[in-house]
Order: structure tokens, then C-alpha cells, then sequence
């Protein structure tokens, strides 16, 4: 179970220019009917509240009944957002006690919805929108900022929202979501986080043509203009909050590895679509591995998706097999990468640096094209390789049909076999057809959540490989141990030890990624390897393992009542 709440980790003092209405429109510092009768007369709050005051739980049975009552995922999600804009305490306190029940409302896949409708359900503001007309003008937006000590920011461009595309300014609900997560998990105190959304247009029909898009309504800027505007950007950041770790979330890929790459050593910061990802899938994978008794270094491994997410999976567990003994090439060797095109081989000239890294000889592969036009698609790959694991990061839904599982069944024992892509309408296929179609034997995890798979009489769990095992334990880090620098060694570690935590080391039959009522508990364990990893890289202040758990602790914000 996670740790006790405690009044220990309240929200500070209020503020004396506080008073008021003014008071109970701070979300941060609003308490609602839980105002004390002396705090009442001390904030002149007289008659603005019922007359009689309330718990901190009995504020939470009413807001749960509310949400209950509500009467879709979307309603439900627009709810939560709600509250969070009136009294945050209350907000985390909730989520907190129902977390497997909320979570999927807060991120994915209700989030997705939440974007698509963005300009529709948009109730107050949150974060900054920094758009391109506003383009000398940045570090002044920034300024504006509704709180001057922030630790993490989340941005994005609106481009490549989960599986759904370009949904410009309505992407915003991507790094609000995700920073609620920060402090529900990592325990960021929310004033501390800050969403940021880069409007730089969009190029979705439909967002264009909706009459009430709150968008910047105009094509996407591209090219020298685009990289100018993220410059302008980053530089009023390192300007206005120097030392701040910005997390960049759902880029496109023609930016997403660009942006990393070219601001990782200036600027504290790491993507998680290429990171995180990569991470949360190699500690599942380390998991699943410990289950079959199969090495790490003896696995055959497909992934359908040659995007930033697919590709930093792939960087992550090449580095996981030259950690144990190959050789680089040994280690790509190990990879059978499959686009929309077909496998990724030396006789494509269509691939990124980054994708022909894992190109397979064409001598070695020749003889599964069929026909002339040097294809070869996922089946094929699955024919002719003893895949022991299959990964989908393709955001094409049902992509693994029953013909490809069931062959890679045939060849190994317990297949690892993970959809990950998101929203569930997208995953590359259900749980439970993938038990069906491998005699209950494969070892499965998704990328949106799904209820345990009823085969043979028995309820077999279904992990969700959900980055929020990885980002708020990193953010977590960096704020206790003060990195300067976010490494890939730190986010290796992070997986190690997320790996370390599977409930299937214990009982081969439970879920390969903990369950999410330990999340926090999780967190605080990752958070501390990846403070020794960044110790080890020599990016962070000397300290030992019990300076920095002590650190971790006390970084933690809980929700309660001061």
C-alpha cells in the first residue's frame, strides 16, 4: 500500500494577500468547507461557506460521488479537471484513494479524448500558451507564470497527441495531465510544476474549421522558422528559471529526437515519448525475462513502430544487451524493426541516422521479399525469425493478427508479446485475444489499461506498461539529488530498478509492472536509483545512498490540510 498521508507534507501557510473570494478561487490554497471556524473569521470567509466545517475525508466521500455520478469517461474527466481548479488538495486526495479507478480518467486513454474536445471542455486556464505570433514576446509569457518556483516543466506542440494526430492548442491537456501525475506519483507539489504549450498552428482539418478552437488558427510553422521558435523558447527559459527540468511530450518524430539531441546537454531535460517509453517497456521486459529463465542476451526481438517511441525502445535494450556482454553489433543483430513500409534493411534509402542503425543486411533478409519491391512486412518477419519478443508501437489498432501470434507462439515457450499503443482503440491487439490465440501462454502488457483476462478458470493480470512508473520517479530525482544533466545511464537505471519491483518475481501468475495503488511507493524506489545513477555520471552533488533517500522523502508533497 502506498505510505500514509500526512499533515507533515501540507501546503505552506496562506498568504495574507489572500482574503476572501480571493481565497476560495486559489486552488492550491482553497479548502473549502474544511475552513475552521477561526480561519473563516481570520480570512473573511464569514457566510461564503455552509456553516458546518468538514474533514478532509468527508470532502473526498462527496467529490467521489460526484465523479461516480458523472456519467461518461469524458464527464468524468471534465469533473477532475474541475476540481483541480478549485481546491488541488482535495483533488489529489481523491485520486489518491482511487487511483486504479481514476487514473485511466486523468491520462490515458480518456485524455485523448479530452484533447480531440479540448476547445469544447475548456473551463479555465492552466499552464502558458506560447504561441508563434507571440514570438518576441516569450519571456515575458514566461513571467506570467502564476507561480515563480517551478521544477518541472511539460511541454508540447500539439503534433503527435498519443496515437491521434495533430490536435494543436488542444494538446495542452497532454502536459496538464501529465504533471497531475508528477505530483499524484513523484509528489511534485503542484505549484511547482508548470504545462506549457508551444502554438506554433496545426494542420488539422478539422481543428481549422471548428468555430470555437482557442487556437492559434493558422498551417503549422515548419522548418528554420519552427527550430528559431523553439530557440526563442528555450532561451527565455534558461533565462526565467534557470535549472528547471523541461520534459518534452508528444513531438512528431521529424522533431522529437532533433529537440532531445540538440538541447539534452544544455538544458536539464529528456523526452519521454523517446525515454520514458523506452524505460517503462525494458523494466517490464526484465521482468518477463526473470519469468521465462530465457537471458536477456538470448532474446530475438520485433518491434512494429520505427517511430521516436519504437526506436527508443529499441536504443534501450541494445544498451541493456551490451550491458550484459555483446557487442554492438551482436546487440543490433538481435533486432527485427518493422515500419509501415515493411522491415527496416541496408537496401531502404528512406531511414533516418537513428532507424539505420537497425537495418538488417539485405544478404540476410533477400530471401523473405515477395515479389520485386524488396518488401517484407511483419508475418513475414515473424516466419523466418524466432521472435521471442514482439512489441507494437505502431499506433495501428489490431496490427497483430491471430496468424502472427499464433506462429510465434508455435516457436517459443512463453512469448512476450506487448501493445503498446495508445488509446485503446489503437493497441495492436487485446489481451484477450492474445491469450486465446497462445494457449494462455504469452506474457502480455499494454499500453492503455485492461482488466485481468479470465483464461482456464483463472483471472491472469494485464500490466500496462504506463510511463508514469518512469517520469515521476525521474522528476522525483532530479528535484532531491539537483542534477544538472538527465542521462541515458539515469533512465536505464530507473527501468532496472522498475524491473526490480515486478510483482511477477515473486509469483510467476501476478502482473509484470507493480500495481498502481504502489505507485508512490514505486516511485520513491526509482526515484533513488536514478539520484545514484546521476551521482555516478558526475551531474549531480556528491551524496550517499541515505543523504539521497532522505532527500527523496522529503521532497514529497502529500495532500493534507494545513
Amino acid at each position: 500500500m502506498q505510505p500514509p498521508l500526512s499533515a507533515d507534507s501540507a501546503v505552506t501557510t496562506i498568504p495574507s494577500n489572500l482574503y476572501g473570494m480571493a481565497l476560495l478561487n486559489d486552488p492550491l490554497y482553497n479548502k473549502g468547507s474544511a475552513f475552521s471556524a477561526e480561519e473563516r473569521a481570520q480570512y473573511g470567509l464569514a457566510g461564503l461557506l455552509p456553516p458546518r466545517v468538514e474533514t478532509l475525508e468527508e470532502q473526498v466521500v462527496r467529490a467521489y460521488e460526484a465523479f461516480i455520478d458523472s456519467e461518461s469517461p469524458l464527464q468524468r474527466h471534465i469533473y477532475l479537471r474541475q476540481l483541480q481548479d478549485s481546491n488541488e488538495v482535495l483533488f489529489y486526495r481523491l485520486l489518491s484513494e482511487h487511483i486504479e479507478e481514476m487514473l485511466p480518467i486523468v491520462y490515458t486513454p480518456t485524455v485523448g479524448d479530452g484533447c480531440r474536445r479540448f476547445s469544447h471542455i475548456y473551463r479555465r486556464p492552466r499552464g502558458l500558451f506560447v504561441s508563434y505570433p507571440e514570438r518576441g514576446n516569450i519571456r515575458q509569457i514566461l513571467a506570467n507564470r502564476p507561480n515563480k518556483d517551478v521544477d518541472v516543466i511539460v511541454v508540447t506542440d500539439g503534433e503527435r497527441i498519443l496515437g491521434l494526430g495533430d490536435q494543436g492548442a488542444g494538446g495542452m491537456g497532454i502536459p496538464i495531465g501529465k504533471l497531475s501525475l508528477y505530483t499524484l506519483i513523484g509528489g511534485i507539489h503542484p505549484s511547482r510544476t508548470l504545462p506549457v504549450l508551444l502554438d506554433v498552428g496545426t494542420n488539422n482539418p478539422r481543428r481549422l474549421a471548428d468555430p470555437l478552437y482557442i487556437g492559434w488558427r493558422h498551417q503549422r510553422v515548419t522548418g528554420a522558422e519552427y527550430d528559431a521558435f523553439v530557440e526563442q523558447f528555450i532561451s527565455a527559459v534558461e533565462l526565467e528559471m534557470p535549472g528547471v527540468c523541461l520534459q518534452w511530450e508528444d513531438f512528431a518524430m521529424p522533431h522529437a529526437r532533433p529537440l532531445l539531441n540538440r538541447y539534452r546537454d544544455r538544458i536539464l531535460s529528456f523526452n519521454d515519448d523517446v525515454q520514458g517509453t523506452a524505460a517503462v517497456v525494458l523494466g517490464a521486459i526484465l521482468a518477463a525475462i526473470n519469468v521465462t529463465g530465457r537471458p536477456l542476451i538470448e532474446q530475438q526481438i520485433v518491434i512494429l513502430g520505427a517511430g521516436s517511441a519504437g526506436i527508443g525502445v529499441a536504443d534501450y535494450l541494445r544498451a541493456a544487451l551490451v550491458g550484459k556482454g555483446l557487442s554492438e553489433l551482436e546487440a543490433r543483430a538481435r533486432f527485427f524493426i518493422v515500419d509501415k513500409v515493411g522491415l527496416l534493411h541496408s537496401h531502404r534509402y528512406d531511414l533516418t541516422v537513428e532507424q539505420a542503425i537497425y537495418a538488417q543486411p539485405w544478404d540476410n533478409v533477400a530471401a523473405w521479399a515477395k515479389g520485386d519491391a524488396c518488401i517484407i512486412g511483419l508475418s513475414d518477419v515473424i516466419e523466418q525469425v524466432n521472435a521471442t519478443i514482439l512489441i507494437g508501437l505502431s499506433t495501428v489498432g489490431g496490427a497483430f493478427k491471430q496468424s502472427v501470434v499464433q506462429t510465434m507462439a508455435r516457436k517459443v515457450d512463453r512469448p512476450i508479446i506487448f501493445p503498446l499503443s495508445n488509446p485503446t482503440s489503437l493497441a495492436e491487439a487485446t489481451p484477450e485475444d492474445l491469450m486465446r490465440w497462445s494457449d494462455g501462454r504469452a506474457l502480455v502488457a499494454t499500453g492503455s489499461p485492461f482488466a485481468p483476462v479470465d483464461f482456464a478458470g483463472c483471472a491472469i493480470p494485464i500490466a500496462q506498461c504506463n510511463n508514469v512508473f518512469i517520469f515521476p520517479a525521474v522528476g522525483l530525482a532530479l528535484a532531491a539529488c539537483k542534477a544538472t544533466r538527465v542521462t541515458d545511464a539515469m533512465l536505464i537505471a530507473a527501468a532496472e530498478a522498475l524491473g526490480r519491483c515486478s510483482p511477477a518475481l515473486r509469483d510467476a501468475s501476478e502482473s509484470l509492472l507493480p500495481h498502481l495503488e504502489n505507485a508512490r511507493r514505486v516511485a520513491a524506489r526509482v526515484a533513488l536509483a536514478v539520484a545514484l545513477q546521476a551521482v555516478s555520471d558526475g551531474v549531480a552533488p556528491a551524496a550517499n545512498e541515505e543523504q539521497l533517500r532522505q532527500r527523496i522523502a522529503g521532497a514529497q508533497w502529500l495532500p493534507a490540510y494545513s
